[in-house]
């Protein structure tokens, strides 16, 4: 019998300290430790409350414990759990659909996370590029400072050194570029190269839109080379930009997009969306996943879809954004030695961090985070606001007077 579970492990109490005695220390969370949500609105082991713009990194775009998602969900718990991939299930056929109608695609498939979903997608583009062209179209071109996931293989096409030191030796044939440009673009994509992978706005890289032409551009060249353009759409997709998907704002469309994060509002789910004619170069047994598409992750998405996807829905995303904006601008204008121009689409938007205090965006969010205010950060310069897609007015209000007193604290030191 196992002693630690006869000493009452499982119920004695848990405080930040026990994260740094039993969890491995590939994060280093705040002090405070959420125990409780609704809406934008948390509330930590000590009862402080706090407005959450993060949405758990543009994950709970509808809220925490959204009320329409908890009941799908719980009516769901009670219906049906899991098959596994030996078997379909109604509530993946509906989600299928629905993403299919609603976007270029005509095929999809699920897995667990946006890293799954990255890496799902360059395994087909290999596999693509392999059985159309030969084995010599395998190279994989992406962007500097971008994101695209955690396993070997993601993290490798990510652009940020950071995140592949001492995991070497690491996947061959990826090149990287800078972003938004058009000349390093068309000296990389040339006939070898199997796919190129894009963020319409880069979130990790410092919330940096996609120049229109710089995508109209990666189209063209993957077009000419016969290269399959991908999406990264995990971060700003499901509304984020004010479009169901941000791609349907540039004119331009991928051969393979990628989808995540709000897809669940929390709950672990995946997406890889694609044409007929690319879809089947994934054959029976070539990919695959256990819990992709279960029956619960697909009911909450489902409900997601069903609620994000709505001109009125998508209009007042736009409508917040603009005010959050136009609060941000100001606060910049007042505050020139700390704070840059925003940047950014939709609810994804930036504040770098300037002068004197360049390299210390933590530094204010942490301050931001003792006045009752959640906030992110995109890099060491650049502070990210990432708030539930349904923001009201007096939220966005209660955030930019929280910012302002905590920026005075924060030049005071």
């Amino acid at each position: 019998m196992n002693a630690k579970l006869d000493s009452g492990v499982t119920t004695r109490p848990v405080t930040r300290q026990t994260f740094d005695e039993v969890l491995v220390p590939t994060y280093a969370p705040a002090a405070m430790v959420p125990v409780r949500a609704k809406g934008l609105e948390v509330w930590d082991q000590e009862g402080k409350r706090y407005l959450d713009f993060t949405s758990g990194i543009a994950v709970s775009s509808l809220g925490h414990c959204n009320p329409a998602l908890v009941d799908a969900l719980t009516q769901q718990i009670n219906t049906l759990w899991h098959l596994g991939n030996g078997y379909t299930n109604e509530p993946v056929l509906r989600l299928a659909s629905s993403l299919v109608e609603a976007t270029f695609a005509d095929r999809a498939f699920f897995c667990n996370s946006g890293a799954e979903a990255n890496e799902a997608a360059l395994k087909l583009a290999r596999k693509y590029a392999h059985t159309k062209f030969g084995a010599h179209k395998s190279r994989i071109v992406s962007c500097l400072s971008s994101f695209h996931g955690r396993t070997l293989f993601t993290v490798s096409v990510g652009g940020q050194p950071k995140y592949t030191e001492g995991f070497e030796p690491l996947p061959q044939e990826i090149n990287h570029i800078p972003y938004n440009d058009i000349d390093a673009a068309r000296a990389a994509i040339t006939d070898d190269v199997a796919a190129v992978i894009v963020e319409p706005i880069q979130g990790e890289g410092g919330v940096i839109p996609g120049d229109q032409a710089y995508l109209a551009a990666l189209r063209e060249l993957c077009d000419q080379t016969g290269a399959l353009l991908v999406f990264d759409e995990v971060q700003s997709g499901v509304g984020r930009t004010g479009a169901f998907y941000a791609y349907m704002d540039t004119g331009v469309t991928p051969d393979i997009l990628t989808s995540a994060k709000a897809l669940g509002n929390g709950y672990p789910i995946g997406a890889m969306l694609t044409t007929d004619e690319i879809a089947q170069h994934f054959g029976v047994g070539s990919h695959g996943t256990t819990y992709g598409g279960n029956p619960l992750a697909a009911t909450v998405a489902l409900k997601v879809v069903e609620t994000i996807n709505q001109p009125s829905f998508l209009a007042r995303v736009k409508e917040a954004s603009g005010k959050v904006f136009a609060n941000l601008e100001k606060l910049a204008s007042d505050y020139p030695q700390v704070f840059g121009k925003p940047r950014g689409l939709g609810l994804l938007i930036g504040l770098p961090v300037t002068g004197d205090f360049k390299g210390r965006a933590k530094d204010f969010t942490k301050a931001c985070e003792k006045l009752g205010l959640m906030l992110l950060i995109a890099g060491p310069d650049v502070v990210r606001l990432a708030p539930a897609l349904v923001v009201s007015d007096e939220q966005i209000l209660e955030a930019d007077r929280v910012m302002r007193e905590a920026v005075e604290a924060f030049i005071a030191g």
